[in-house]
């Protein structure tokens, strides 16, 4: 019985909190002050679900991404370049098989461009999508944490309240208590 009070005490705090009907609120922010009054958890690790979904396309399409756009590839890039122009110029003089101005090489970086842009594009939507989910996740953990902090206040709130009549009720016994000793020196004298 005691749980299921605390369980309307709850509910009723979200509701004098938000000032508004509980039923008349977006499914979404519904559900994040059902699992308040419920003391449910909205923490979770979003990342590690989102992960979980990739496809292995997905994945190796991140993969890709990031190893592209790193000093890596950059370095492991140019100097696959260079030993290619530096191959086909001084040791292959007569018979290179793309001799200068690289034909081959151009239409080979092109074609890299072409695969690779996209791939990096793909990538950065889904890291666009997971930062979504996170800001929106975040957003939850907020608005629980805000009435969290609403009904720590209420309770400080009633605390203080609790003291208050307490001290007064306190105060006035004292001086029941001094009319009481003032009133037998009176007599005596």
């Amino acid at each position: 019985m005691h749980g299921n009070t605390a369980h309307t005490n709850r509910r009723d705090i979200a509701r004098r909190l938000l000032e508004t009907e509980i039923e008349k609120l977006p499914p979404a922010e519904r559900d994040i002050v059902e699992r308040f009054v419920n003391r449910g958890r909205v923490a979770r690790d979003v990342t590690r679900e989102y992960d979980e979904q990739l496809t292995f396309g997905e994945r190796v399409a991140d993969r890709v991404a990031s190893f592209g756009g790193s000093w890596t590839f950059i370095f492991l890039f140019l100097a696959l370049m260079l030993a290619w122009m530096m191959f086909n110029t001084l040791i292959l003089v007569q018979r290179a098989f793309d001799p200068y101005p690289y034909i081959l090489l151009n239409l080979l970086l092109s074609c890299l461009a072409a695969l690779q842009a996209p791939i990096i594009m793909m990538s950065q939507n889904r890291q666009a999508a997971k930062d979504r989910l996170q800001a929106r996740h975040d957003y939850e953990v907020n608005i629980k944490a805000e009435l969290e902090i609403m009904q720590l206040q209420e309770k400080v709130n009633e605390l203080r309240e609790r003291d208050w009549v307490a001290l007064v009720a306190m105060q006035q016994r004292q001086i029941e208590l001094l009319e009481i000793l003032l009133r037998h020196l009176q007599t005596k004298n």
